[in-house]
């Protein structure tokens, strides 16, 4: 008997979130070491790709193709001292 199609393509949808997420962090650990920071190993070993609030494990996700098409690599890292707006991730 095979598993629903939802259960599988929800695995493949996770599974491409956290792949993604593995970029942006390695992409974000190479930026603070290239700016002078002392990022350990160890660190970075603790450094888990499902800890993040945009992760959304309900079923419901929606991508801003504009900002993040074929061919427009990695968006922007956020400014950790700007005031969030999360109504802007939502364009």
């Amino acid at each position: 008997m095979e598993p629903p199609v939802g259960r599988e393509t929800d695995r493949l949808t996770v599974a491409a979130v956290l792949v993604w997420n593995t970029r942006y962090l390695d992409a974000a650990v190479a930026q603070l070491r290239a700016e002078g920071h002392d990022v350990k190993g160890e660190d970075v070993a603790r450094l888990s790709p499902l800890k993040d609030r945009h992760v959304n494990f309900l079923g419901r996700y929606l991508f801003n193709i504009k900002a993040s098409g074929p061919g427009k690599g990695l968006r922007p890292f956020r400014d950790p001292d700007a005031v969030e707006d999360d109504a802007a991730d939502e364009d």
